[in-house]
């Protein structure tokens, strides 16, 4: 399966891809109300990342998207464009000095565990040491949080974020160097 850049032609079905995949893999780690306050109010398509040309997404046989993931220049750490205030202060980042994002990872169920998220996360690495970032960073959701382990990410510290409802969720903000010619 390749990778392709997103258009906004896609946010529907990516939005989607991404309820289904919030609801079905984060069962276990979150709580019904919690997996519905993310998906309300965190989780969706970031359109600011399309515009970037920096969110791709891989496309399952049928046509639909299988996996989207993507990285940004920009401040905003991680939310959808339905998250409060997250557009503000997005100004772009000092690749010299600050670490580029890795943003809103998600994989449709059906296509969990078949490496389509380590596949993105290359693509969003190279891109993003092209443009001379030398470090990523990223918010994991607790599902996220083992993969990123593995890849090479490491904690920097546990959030409890609030959601309006008064709803309290888990995060992890993770950090990873980029090795020269390395993702």
């Amino acid at each position: 399966m390749d990778v392709r850049h997103a258009t906004m032609a896609d946010v529907p079905a990516l939005n989607a891809m991404i309820a289904a995949s919030a609801r079905a893999l984060s069962t276990g780690y979150y709580t019904p109300a919690q997996i519905d306050a993310l998906v309300t109010h965190v989780f969706g398509v970031d359109s600011q990342l399309i515009a970037d040309g920096t969110y791709y997404v891989i496309d399952a046989p049928n046509g639909e998207p299988a996996a989207a993931g993507g990285w940004s220049a920009r401040r905003t750490l991680y939310g959808g464009d339905q998250m409060a205030g997250h557009a503000m202060g997005d100004d772009r980042l000092d690749p010299a000095t600050e670490p580029a994002r890795i943003r809103a990872f998600f994989v449709h169920p059906r296509f969990a565990r078949q490496g389509l998220a380590r596949h993105l996360y290359s693509a969003c690495a190279g891109a993003a040491q092209a443009a001379g970032f030398r470090a990523l960073e990223l918010m994991a959701t607790l599902p996220g949080e083992p993969l990123y382990r593995a890849l090479g990410f490491a904690e920097v510290e546990r959030i409890e974020a609030m959601l309006p409802g008064g709803v309290v969720v888990a995060l992890v903000r993770m950090t990873r160097a980029l090795a020269a010619g390395v993702s």
